[in-house]
C-alpha cells in the first residue's frame, strides 16, 4: 500500500489480510509439504521465510488500516499519573498528537464523503442499542440486565457506547501515528492563551503545565510558580500541593483565598512599591476611566498619592485599611502628620496654633472650611502666615482645603471600590497587621515570592462576589507588573548582599483571566516578557476579553501579545476564527468516476468503452471553524513555533496513590468541593456562596417538624390514591 499517492484509500476493507492469509498458507506448504511444489526442502525453508516476511509487511499495512479505521469511531484510552508526566528542562510537555498537514485536511474532507458513511458514523445496530438503553431505564429487573450489557464499556462489546466526550473522533482519528508534542521552552516567554467553552479540559490543561513548571529546576534552581483561580478549584489546590511535596517545596508553597481566610496566607498589594506614586496608581486603576470618569479618576489619584505619601512620612506601611480611613477622615491624617512636623521642625508653633483656635467661632471661619475640627483651620491658619516648604504638608493642607461636601462628592467612586476591597474579614488578607505577632498566617509579596523561588495559589472566590475578585485579582497584578518593571531594571537581588543570581522564570497562570483584566494587564503582556514573565492565560471566548475591557481595539492588543494559541471547543464562531483565519489554504483532491462509449473506427469491434477516475483540486482552508466546534473534550489545536499547526490530546489523570495533604489544607479543599460543587452538573446547592443559609435553617425547630408532617401527609395521600 504505497503512501505516496494524492489520496489515502483507508477507508475501505483491510484486503491486505488476503495477501497474509496466502503467505501463511504458502509458508506452511512449504515447510512441511515442499514436494508439492516441486520444492526441496532447504529451498522450501527459504521460500517460507520470503513468504512470511511479505506476510509481515502486509499485515502491517493491513492493521494501519484497521487502526484508522477504528480511531475515526473511538480513539484509544490515554491516561498518565501525575508522576508519569514527562518534565524537561528545554520543553514543555503539552500530551500526544501530531502536525497537521494538507494530508489530514485530505482525510478529514474524504470522512464526510457519504460513501465512507459506514466507516465513520455508528452502526445501525449501536443506535439501536442505545434507544433500547434509553427505553429500558426504569423497566423491572430483568430487563435491565440488557441494557447494562450493551452499555459494558469493554472492547468484547461490539455494542458498547462511545466515551462521554462528545465531539467527532475523526479529528484526531485521521493520523494512526501521534507522539509527543512539546512546546520549547524558549516560545513561553512569547505567553500562550487557551481558550475554551467550560468543561472541556482546560482546567485539565492548566493542572499539566503547573505540575511540569513546580517540577522543573533549572540550573540548580527551581521556578516561580503563581496561579491565579478565581472560580475556585479544589483539585487544582490538591494538585498544586502535592507537586511541591514531591519536588520538596512545601514549604515554599503559599495559599491566599478569599473566601476561607482563617487558612489563607495574608497580602498587602500595596504595600511594597518602587516609586511611592504607584499606590496611587494601582489604586485608582481600578476606576473607569470611560467619559466624565476620567476626571474623578484623576482627582481619587491624586488625594490616595496624598495619603500615601503622608503614611510613609510617618513611617507605616500603606494599606487599603488605611487608605480608605482616611479618605473618609482626611483631618486626622492632616493632625498626625502636623504633630510630627511641628514638633521636629518648629516646636513654639502650637502656642500660635491654639491662639488662633481660641479666635475661631462660626463667623470667622471661612465658608469652604465649614465642618471641619478648628484646629485643623487653625493649623491652616498659621501655616497662611509661615512658609512651610513640605510637599507632603502642602499636599494634605489642599486637601482639608476644599469644601467637605465637594471633597464627599469627587472622591465617591474610589469608596466604593475601598469598601469593596475592607468589608468583613478581608480586610485581614490584604491590609494584615504586621505587629501581631500570634497570627500564624504567613504575609507575602511578590518580590519576596519570586527571591524564594516560591509556589503561590490566588482563589478570588468570584462565585461568591464577582466585584470583589476582579478588583482583588486587578490589585495583584498592578503589584506584579510594578515588581516585574523592578525586576527588569536591577534584577531580583537588588538591594541584598551578596553576587546577583540574574533573573528566573515566573511562570503566571490566569485561568478564567477575562475576569481579572484590566488596563494593567496590557504592560504585563507587553513588558513582562524582559523580567522573566511568562503568562498562561485560559478563558472561554474572545468576546468575555472584550466585553471586560469594554474597548474593541484593547482586546485586540492584548490576544496580539499571545504567540502560543492552544484551541479547545468553542461555542463561538469568532473565537474559533481566530484559529483558522491564520492557517493557509491547501489543495484537496476529488476523485470522479467517468466513463465512455464509442462505435468502432475498424470492423473489428463493434464499439468501445473507457473507464476511469479523474481527479480535480480544489483550494480549501486548512481547518474550518465547525471542525473547532466539533473537538470533543480533552482535545485542541495548538498554534505553535511560529505558525506551526498541531492537533493535540491530553491526558486523562489516574489516580496517584500517595497525594495526601496536611488537615488545614484538607479542610479547605473539602469546603471548596461542596461550596462551588466543581465539576457537579447535578447539585441543589452548587450556586450557593460560601456562609449562605437556607430559609428552612432559619426557622423554628417545631414549624420545621410541621412543615415535615405535612409533606408526609400529602405524600400518604398521594399513595393512598
Amino acid at each position: 500500500m504505497a503512501r505516496n499517492h494524492a489520496l489515502d484509500t483507508l477507508l475501505r476493507p483491510a484486503v491486505e489480510l488476503y495477501t497474509v492469509q496466502v503467505c501463511l498458507a504458502m509458508a506452511f506448504l512449504c515447510v512441511f509439504a515442499p514436494w508439492a511444489i516441486a520444492l526441496t526442502p532447504l529451498f522450501g525453508l527459504v521460500t517460507a521465510v520470503a513468504f512470511l516476511g511479505f506476510g509481515i509487511y502486509r499485515l502491517r499495512q493491513a492493521l494501519r488500516v484497521l487502526r484508522y479505521r477504528r480511531n475515526i469511531r473511538r480513539l484509544s484510552y490515554y491516561s498518565m499519573t501525575s508522576k508519569e508526566i514527562p518534565v524537561s528542562n528545554e520543553r514543555l510537555f503539552v500530551g500526544k498528537g501530531f502536525r497537521w498537514e494538507q494530508k489530514h485536511t485530505q482525510r478529514l474532507v474524504d470522512t464526510y464523503l457519504p460513501q465512507y458513511a459506514p466507516y465513520v458514523e455508528p452502526s445501525e445496530w449501536t443506535n439501536k442499542a442505545r434507544r433500547l438503553e434509553a427505553r429500558l431505564e426504569f423497566a423491572p429487573f430483568p430487563l435491565t440486565l440488557l441494557a447494562k450489557a450493551t452499555a459494558w464499556d469493554n472492547a468484547v462489546n461490539p455494542l458498547r457506547p462511545l466515551p462521554p466526550v462528545g465531539g467527532l473522533p475523526r479529528l484526531h482519528g485521521i493520523e494512526p501515528e501521534e507522539h509527543d508534542v512539546t512546546l520549547p521552552l524558549g516560545e513561553r516567554v512569547g505567553h500562550s492563551i487557551v481558550l475554551g467553552t467550560t468543561r472541556v479540559g482546560k482546567t485539565r490543561l492548566a493542572e499539566l503545565f503547573i505540575t511540569q513548571d513546580i517540577r522543573r529546576k533549572r540550573r540548580g534552581q527551581h521556578e516561580v510558580v503563581i496561579v491565579f483561580d478565581p472560580k475556585g478549584d479544589a483539585d487544582l489546590l490538591k494538585r498544586m500541593y502535592v507537586e511541591c511535596e514531591r519536588a520538596g517545596r512545601a514549604n515554599e508553597f503559599y495559599v491566599f483565598h478569599l473566601g476561607w481566610p482563617d487558612h489563607s496566607a495574608r497580602y498587602n498589594a500595596v504595600g511594597r512599591f518602587g516609586r511611592i506614586s504607584e499606590v496611587a496608581t494601582r489604586v485608582a486603576g481600578q476606576l473607569s476611566s470611560e467619559g466624565n470618569s476620567a476626571a474623578f479618576k484623576e482627582f481619587a489619584w491624586r488625594f490616595v498619592n496624598i495619603i500615601a505619601r503622608a503614611l510613609v512620612a510617618l513611617g507605616r506601611r500603606p494599606d487599603y485599611l488605611q487608605i480608605q480611613q482616611h479618605v473618609i477622615n482626611i483631618e486626622g491624617l492632616f493632625l498626625e502628620y502636623a504633630q510630627k512636623y511641628f514638633d521636629e521642625h518648629d516646636p513654639k508653633a502650637w502656642e500660635k496654633i491654639i491662639f488662633i483656635e481660641s479666635k475661631l467661632n462660626d463667623k470667622n471661619v471661612p465658608f469652604n472650611m465649614k465642618g471641619r475640627p478648628l484646629r485643623v483651620i487653625a493649623i491652616d491658619q498659621y501655616l497662611n502666615q509661615t512658609r512651610v516648604l513640605d510637599p507632603v504638608m502642602d499636599g494634605l493642607r489642599s486637601a482639608v482645603r476644599y469644601d467637605k461636601t465637594y471633597f464627599d462628592k469627587i472622591v465617591a467612586s474610589l469608596l466604593p471600590l475601598l469598601e469593596k476591597l475592607t468589608t468583613g474579614r478581608m480586610a485581614e488578607l490584604i491590609a494584615p497587621d504586621y505587629h501581631d505577632v500570634n497570627d500564624p498566617r504567613p504575609i507575602f509579596d511578590w518580590m519576596q515570592v519570586v527571591r524564594k523561588r516560591a509556589v503561590v495559589y490566588v482563589g478570588l472566590d468570584a462565585l461568591s462576589d464577582t466585584e470583589v475578585a476582579a478588583a482583588v485579582g486587578n490589585s495583584m497584578f498592578s503589584d506584579l507588573v510594578s515588581v516585574a518593571g523592578h525586576i527588569y531594571k536591577y534584577g531580583i537581588d537588588d538591594g541584598l548582599p551578596g553576587e546577583a543570581s540574574g533573573k528566573v522564570a515566573i511562570n503566571l497562570h490566569a485561568d478564567e483571566f477575562n475576569e481579572l483584566i484590566g488596563d494593567e494587564f496590557i504592560p504585563m503582556i507587553n513588558k513582562g516578557g524582559g523580567a522573566g514573565l511568562q503568562v498562561t492565560a485560559y478563558t472561554q471566548t474572545l468576546s468575555d476579553i472584550e466585553a471586560k475591557i469594554g474597548n474593541r481595539a484593547k482586546a485586540g492588543q492584548i490576544i496580539g501579545n499571545f504567540n502560543n494559541l492552544f484551541m479547545l471547543r468553542v461555542r463561538e464562531t469568532a473565537t474559533a476564527e481566530l484559529l483558522t483565519n491564520q492557517l493557509p489554504k491547501v489543495q484537496v483532491f476529488t476523485a470522479t468516476p467517468a466513463s465512455s462509449a464509442s462505435d468502432a473506427v475498424n470492423g473489428k469491434t463493434a464499439f468501445t468503452s473507457n473507464t476511469h477516475d479523474q481527479l480535480s483540486a480544489t483550494s480549501v482552508p486548512m481547518l474550518e471553524p465547525a471542525h473547532v466546534v466539533g473537538l470533543p473534550k480533552g482535545q485542541c489545536y495548538a498554534l505553535i513555533e511560529g505558525g506551526n499547526l498541531w492537533k493535540v490530546r491530553m491526558p486523562l489523570p489516574a489516580v496517584d496513590p500517595d497525594e495526601a495533604m496536611p488537615k488545614d489544607l484538607q479542610e479547605l479543599a473539602e469546603k471548596m468541593r461542596k461550596a462551588y460543587q466543581v465539576g457537579q452538573a447535578t447539585g441543589s446547592e452548587w450556586w450557593e456562596a460560601p456562609g449562605q443559609r437556607r430559609v428552612a435553617d432559619d426557622l423554628p425547630l417545631d414549624l420545621q417538624d410541621d412543615f415535615r408532617q405535612m409533606a408526609q401527609g400529602a405524600a400518604d395521600e398521594g399513595d393512598a390514591a
